[in-house]
């Protein structure tokens, strides 16, 4: 083998260390396989949803706002036809969620579209109470009472995941982490 032909074989052996994972990602992403660590527990909302022209109004009269540098991102609970006591424990878990944020607490807002008992209301400070005008997600409500169903709008109101009834808390604590931290 001459030198010239080492250096050739050389020259391509080190580019095919370069492209052999360039390669093999390419072929994993291309039949569907994500790393455990980038997928959401959510349903991805394909393409996401605008809800900028929608129009929800707050119990106290004002409208809300998606160009506000408090909130980054509104986590929207629509509760079934009667919100009871395990409608009510399944918005404790979102307050929850929200507070786990630690220093991040602030970026993040719960509306619940729909009826919420008063008492239970109180107990559940910040989380506010909004109508739905315009009825954007009005088919998404879950149709069995005392059930609730979660979706997330980014802070340009675009609804972009939604978590069915019988979500996983956890699962969606671990989802507002990420969203809140990208």
């Amino acid at each position: 083998m001459t030198p010239r032909t080492r250096s050739r074989l050389g020259l391509l052996l080190i580019i095919a260390l370069f492209a052999a994972p360039l390669l093999t990602a390419y072929v994993l992403n291309a039949n569907g396989w994500r790393p455990s660590g980038m997928r959401n527990y959510g349903t991805l909302i394909e393409p996401p949803r605008d809800l900028t022209a929608a129009r929800f109004v707050a119990d106290d009269g004002k409208p809300l706002a998606w160009k506000d540098e408090n909130w980054s991102w509104t986590i929207f609970a629509l509760p079934g036809p009667h919100c009871a006591q395990k409608c009510v424990a399944r918005l404790d878990e979102l307050r929850r969620a929200r507070l786990t944020l630690n220093q991040n607490t602030f970026r993040v807002r719960i509306v619940v579209l729909g009826d919420v008992p008063a008492e239970a209301l109180a107990a559940l400070v910040p989380v506010r109470v909004a109508r739905d005008v315009d009825g954007a997600l009005a088919a998404m409500h879950p149709p069995g009472d005392d059930d609730v169903a979660v979706f997330f709008a980014d802070p340009h109101g675009f609804l972009v995941l939604g978590y069915p009834v019988g979500y996983d808390a956890n699962k969606l604590r671990k989802d507002l982490e990420r969203a809140i931290k990208s």
